[in-house]
């Protein structure tokens, strides 16, 4: 899936979220899927899981393909960009953009088990070393 602005999305209701992450898990599903899958929670009608993947499809996040007489949806967003600017924003209004405070609230509120700080650190020391590897395979400017 090609890289998109999230920055240029209109945001996710909460409502519409729910509906995202289904979309997301599924990879492809139609409104009767995904109304089912919401009402194992709790109960909402289809007309209204219609209107809101026709909301999410007007703001982007989401485009359709005909099948037969049903519209089979899929994200137009990934996830992953999805959350990192959601991260993003949560550093910048809730952390005063400062990652560390994040952190120190996830460790002192939540805190992590031995195996996620180990695959946090593996992700700090990867991230370390491609960073040194970019740096080294950029060309030096000379000075004038």
């Amino acid at each position: 899936m090609p890289k998109v602005n999230v920055e240029d999305k209109i945001p996710l209701s909460r409502s519409e979220r729910e509906l995202m992450e289904l979309v997301w898990d599924k990879a492809e599903s139609t409104v009767m899927e995904i109304a089912q899958l919401i009402n194992q929670r709790r109960p909402v009608a289809r007309n209204t899981v219609r209107t809101l993947m026709e909301r999410m499809e007007e703001k982007g996040w989401i485009t359709h393909r005909v099948e037969g007489r049903s519209y089979v949806y899929c994200a137009v967003v990934p996830r992953e960009e999805s959350l990192g600017q959601r991260v993003l924003d949560m550093v910048d209004k809730a952390c005063g953009g400062n990652p560390e405070k994040l952190m120190m609230a996830l460790l002192e509120y939540r805190g992590l088990s031995e195996e996620e700080a180990k695959r946090i650190r593996t992700m700090l020391d990867e991230a370390k070393a491609t960073e040194r590897l970019e740096s080294k395979e950029k060309p030096k400017q000379s000075k004038k």
